[in-house]
């Protein structure tokens, strides 16, 4: 049998209780590449509901141009 290269299971920032404002840039800038776009939830370990929320707060940011739309 081959060896299967398990990882260890991420856990959504948010739901161990960390908030995200779209009024606090440096928290959204972990939740978005070098280019603006926003990260999949696959690699930053967000649940669903969560990844949501993170969406939105992104693009409020980015009306109020907290954050970049691109680079």
């Amino acid at each position: 049998m081959a060896e299967f290269n398990r990882r260890k299971k991420k856990v959504c920032m948010m739901c161990a209780g960390k908030t995200v404002d779209y009024k606090d840039p440096e928290t959204l800038r972990r939740y978005i590449n070098e280019k603006g776009k926003i990260v999949p939830r696959r690699v930053t370990g967000n649940c669903a509901l969560h990844q949501r929320h993170i969406a939105k707060e992104v693009k409020r940011a980015r009306a109020i141009a907290l954050l970049p739309y691109a680079k």
